[in-house]
């Protein structure tokens, strides 16, 4: 009977402890720095004029903005209209974003002009 109560109390232990650890990783965002782009065209954009033309009217027409990072290309998530009002003006320049990434995509918390 010991054995069995012993055990269950170790697996509330271990079970509270990988609770806590993925708690305390769970709140942590991540800075990237890189070039305001848009989804679909990423680092090579397709319209003639500058990149912070082609960036805007890609957006107009439906795309996401995206951050260019060396060779990776992540979309920046936001509903938050400030947000998007930023990246409007870092439209074809640096930035750095804060924010969870998953994968390819980044939920912004903010964007600021890079330094």
């Amino acid at each position: 009977m010991k054995s069995g109560l012993f055990k269950l109390k170790l697996v509330v232990a271990l079970s509270s402890l990988l609770l806590l650890t993925a708690l305390a990783f769970a709140g942590k965002g991540q800075t990237f720095t890189g070039t305001v782009s848009d989804a679909m065209c990423g680092a090579k954009h397709m319209m003639e004029g500058s990149p912070a033309t082609c960036v805007r009217a890609c957006v107009q027409k439906g795309s996401k903005y995206a951050l260019v990072v060396g060779e990776k290309v992540y979309v920046l998530d936001s509903q938050d209209e400030a947000t998007l009002a930023t990246l409007d003006k870092l439209a074809g320049e640096k930035a750095t974003v804060k924010g969870e990434s998953d994968g390819e995509i980044i939920t912004v918390s903010s964007v600021i002009a890079a330094k």
